[in-house]
C-alpha cells in the first residue's frame, strides 16, 4: 500500500539554514518512507509522517516519538498543525480530513460526505486556525482526479467553499502568514499537461498571479512565518506532476514573485516538502531528500 524505497536508498529527513547555509541530517533510515515534516509552532518537534502514522522528533535529532491518532493510521503526506499547536489536521487515506489533539487521541472529521466522487487533500490553515485550504479531487472522463480544485472548510466543519473552478489542474493551496493571500501551484498557464508553476490568489480566488514562469515544473510553495521568504519544489523539464525519485531543486523567491534562487539539490520529489515544514524562527526549513547509494 505504501510507497516503498529502491534497493540502497534510504528517506532522509533534514533541515536547512537559509543564513548559515547549514544543512542537518536529522534521520535517516532504509526500511520505510518519511514525507513531509512540519514544524510545530513551539519549535521543539518535526512531524512527519510514515506509512500512514505520524511520528515527532527533536530537530537536533534523537528517536521519534508515535503519535496517537485513534482510529486514523492511513494518513497520507498531506497534514499540518493549528497555529497554536494543539491540534494536527490531516488527510487520510478515507479521502476525509481530520483533526486529531497533538498530544494523541480520537480524531474528529471536519469533511463532508458527497452524493458524487470527491476526496480532500489539504494544505493549509489559516493563520486564525479557522479555515483549511484543500484541494478537492473529483471525477472527469472517468477519472477520480479528472478535476482537481481549491477549496476551503471551516474548522470547526459546514459547507464546502470552492476557491477555483478551472479546467486545469490546480494544488497546494496555502495561506500566506497574514491570511492576505492563498498560494499554489496550477497548470493554468501550461500548454503541456503536468508541468505545473506557482501562483497566489486572494482567498476569494480574485488576483491571480502567477509567480514563476519558466521550463522547469514547480510545486509546493511554502511562505516563512514572518512572509519574506518562499520556497518552492522545482522539478526537471518534461516531469509530469509531482513523482518521486527525481532530481529535483529547492529554490527560493520573494513571496511577491521575482528571480529565484537554487538552495539545494538532491533526489526527491514526492514527500519531500509536501506541507509548509519552516521552523517558527522563519530561518530554517525541514524537508526530505531519497538518495540513491
Amino acid at each position: 500500500m505504501w510507497r516503498q524505497l529502491q534497493p540502497s536508498q534510504t528517506a532522509r529527513l533534514c533541515t536547512y539554514d537559509i543564513v548559515s547555509g547549514e544543512k542537518r541530517v536529522v534521520r535517516e533510515i532504509s526500511d520505510a518512507v518519511l514525507e513531509a515534516p512540519n514544524w510545530t509552532p513551539d519549535g521543539k518537534y518535526l512531524v512527519y509522517n510514515q506509512e500512514g502514522l505520524l511520528y515527532r522528533i527533536n530537530p537536533d535529532g534523537g528517536e521519534p516519538e508515535l503519535i496517537d491518532t485513534g482510529a486514523v493510521r492511513d494518513s497520507n503526506n498531506d497534514h499540518m498543525l493549528s497555529p497554536d499547536g494543539n491540534f494536527l489536521y490531516v488527510s487520510s487515506g478515507d479521502g476525509h480530513l481530520y483533526e486529531i489533539p497533538l498530544s494523541g487521541g480520537q480524531a474528529r472529521k471536519v469533511s463532508n460526505d458527497h452524493a458524487e466522487p470527491f476526496r480532500y487533500f489539504l494544505h493549509g490553515i489559516s493563520p486564525d486556525g479557522r479555515t483549511l485550504a484543500y484541494t478537492g479531487a473529483q471525477e472527469r472522463d472517468g477519472n477520480a482526479f479528472g478535476q482537481l480544485d481549491i477549496f476551503t472548510i471551516p474548522v470547526a466543519g459546514g459547507e464546502d467553499t470552492r476557491v477555483t473552478s478551472h479546467a486545469k489542474p490546480d494544488d497546494g493551496a496555502e495561506f500566506s502568514p497574514d491570511g492576505a493571500w492563498i498560494y499554489f501551484n496550477s497548470e493554468l498557464a501550461s500548454t503541456t499537461p503536468g508541468h505545473a508553476q506557482v501562483f497566489r490568489m486572494r482567498p476569494d480566488g480574485s488576483e491571480i498571479t502567477q509567480l514563476t514562469d519558466d521550463e522547469r515544473v514547480n510545486w509546493f510553495p511554502h511562505v516563512s512565518p514572518n512572509g519574506a521568504e518562499l520556497v518552492y519544489l522545482s522539478y526537471p523539464p518534461g516531469v509530469t506532476g509531482h513523482p518521486a525519485d527525481k532530481d529535483v531543486i529547492l529554490r527560493r523567491m520573494s513571496p511577491e514573485g521575482g528571480p529565484s534562487e537554487d538552495l539545494l539539490h538532491f533526489h526527491g520529489g514526492q514527500g519531500t516538502i509536501n506541507v509548509n515544514s519552516w521552523a517558527p524562527d522563519s530561518r530554517r526549513f525541514g524537508y526530505v531528500e531519497y538518495p540513491i547509494a
